[in-house]
């Protein structure tokens, strides 16, 4: 009898072991600014083994991976890669953008002090994104047990990914040579930050987002959050999300693998030999299938238009600020009234200047209408169409999509422009090779997106899958409610390894 009652409490306790829900005990977000998809295999021979190449192989690769939104920067991506919901239902409508009539940047913050810095820099939070996060849902999930933190150079790279409820966020400010945060999540930086600061060694003045050791000073950051918060040791699953920002500013400068100079070369085999460190760190710390890492990117990156033509391949400007002004003179002449009838211009979003329509009794659509017909005359632009129109623009479908996706009333432009594929919203010289984003065509919006580790399998698809798939994806995979702006779906082939 005893051995009955023995074998039931043995299974009762199996059950209840079985019963308890399975979750790794990190989650790594890997995010490099400006990669584009190819830079995964361009340089695939000079990678060396245990970063770029362990990753590939040990990992699995949405290799069909896009952007379904414009405009295609930095703080938009970061954004929409954690929430799963694109402009227009987070709220980050790009990296600057309007707010109740005033231009402001996407984490300003009046209300929030710096922290280990006395400048703007440190004036910053995710106070105008509108949506929850992975890092929101997984606190919430574990009531708040979960440690969530954001590591970058930029700041929009550390607090939006971060999101609202993080532990902490930490940013690099030249004018103190080290990382800082602000009010919004502490009142005083921790030791290990003051003292990795120390030990990092830089100058005032000296900013690591244009330099490749900005990569190695990223990882080595998170490397040392890791080590002191204990992350994926705290008997719940931890965050931890890291965004690598010199491989933007470095290309912005110096261009893609198509363009003369080496810097690009230099910094994405700098990032490869410190993956390769920052692996080894998890292994160590974490444990090897303990973790689960994604790696992907904000947005990809277009050729320079100057090594494009060198190479008789299509690319070129359009030069938003001369048709600005000869849309303002223009409308001046056919409405009488003298005024910058486009106030701004936001990458390819051009806003109306609403005060000056009321104060002079003018019809706005009128007004839309004649900057749309006006714009539409530069041979450079395929086409230019008031955003809520969009839905019935004269363009492809997936086109209109991506247009409707990125808008937020109030905060992007009334009209969006279209340039010919490859082609900058400003005037490039003769003389300059660098490279830039925020446009719709393939170079702009096509990115890697490789998860590794925890319950993954080798292997790829070619499936459409997109930014706002990766954060539905990861939640569903821990079993936590998706963030609540999201619009994205998990990705089948990744989540069905389980």
């Amino acid at each position: 009898m005893k051995k009955i009652i023995l074998s039931v409490l043995m299974c009762c306790v199996a059950i209840m072991a079985s019963a308890q829900i399975e979750r790794p005990k990190l989650v790594v977000g890997l995010v490099v600014d400006q990669m584009r998809w190819d830079y995964l295999y361009y340089y695939y021979d000079k990678y060396g083994e245990g970063g770029m190449k362990r990753l590939l192989s040990e990992g699995f690769s949405c290799e069909n991976q896009m952007l379904n939104y414009v405009p295609t920067v930095t703080g938009v991506g970061h954004a929409s890669i954690y929430t799963g919901a694109g402009p227009a239902t987070n709220g980050i409508a790009a990296n600057d953008f309007y707010l109740n009539g005033k231009r402001i940047y996407c984490c300003d913050d009046p209300n929030v002090k710096g922290v280990g810095t006395k400048s703007k820099a440190g004036n910053m939070s995710p106070c105008n994104m509108l949506s929850t996060t992975i890092g929101d849902m997984l606190r919430a999930a574990t009531d708040f047990k979960a440690k969530v933190y954001g590591v970058a150079i930029k700041d929009r790279a550390a607090i939006l990914p971060a999101g609202h409820a993080a532990n902490g966020a930490f940013w690099y400010d030249k004018s103190v040579a080290g990382f800082i945060t602000s009010s919004y999540y502490m009142d005083k930086l921790p030791d290990y930050v003051v003292k990795f600061n120390k030990q990092l060694g830089m100058k005032q003045g000296y900013d690591p987002k244009t330099h490749a050791d900005g990569v190695t000073a990223t990882f080595g950051i998170a490397e040392t959050i890791l080590k002191a918060e204990n992350l994926g040791q705290n008997g719940t699953t931890d965050m931890l999300c890291v965004s690598i920002s010199p491989t933007d500013a470095i290309s912005h400068q110096t261009g893609t693998w198509l363009s003369p100079g080496k810097e690009n070369e230099e910094v994405f085999l700098t990032l490869d030999r410190d993956m390769k460190k920052f692996f080894d760190a998890l292994d160590q710390q974490v444990g090897k299938g303990n973790y689960l890492l994604f790696l992907t990117a904000d947005h990809g990156g277009t050729h320079n238009p100057n090594s494009m033509r060198e190479h008789k391949l299509p690319g070129g400007s359009w030069d938003k600020g001369a048709a600005v002004k000869k849309v303002n003179e223009a409308l001046s002449a056919k409405f009488g009234v003298e005024g910058k009838y486009v106030k701004d211009a936001i990458g390819f979003s051009l806003y109306i200047n609403h005060e000056l329509i009321a104060n002079n009794n003018l019809c706005e659509s009128k007004v839309k209408a004649a900057v749309v017909d006006e714009i539409q005359k530069d041979s450079n632009v395929i086409a230019a169409f008031e955003c809520e129109k969009a839905a019935t623009a004269p363009i492809p479908q997936w086109l209109r999509e991506r247009v409707v996706n990125g808008y937020f009333h109030g905060r992007t432009g009334e009209i969006y422009v279209m340039a010919k594929a490859n082609y900058f919203d400003w005037n490039v010289g003769k003389d300059f090779y660098g490279s830039t984003h925020g446009a719709w065509n393939h170079a702009d919006t096509h990115i890697p997106l490789v998860f590794m580790g925890w319950h993954i399998k080798p292997g790829k698809t070619n499936k459409p899958t997109f930014m706002v798939d990766t954060a539905p994806t990861v939640c569903s995979m821990l079993h936590i409610q998706t963030p609540d702006a999201s619009t994205g779906n998990p990705i089948v082939e990744v989540v069905d390894q389980k």
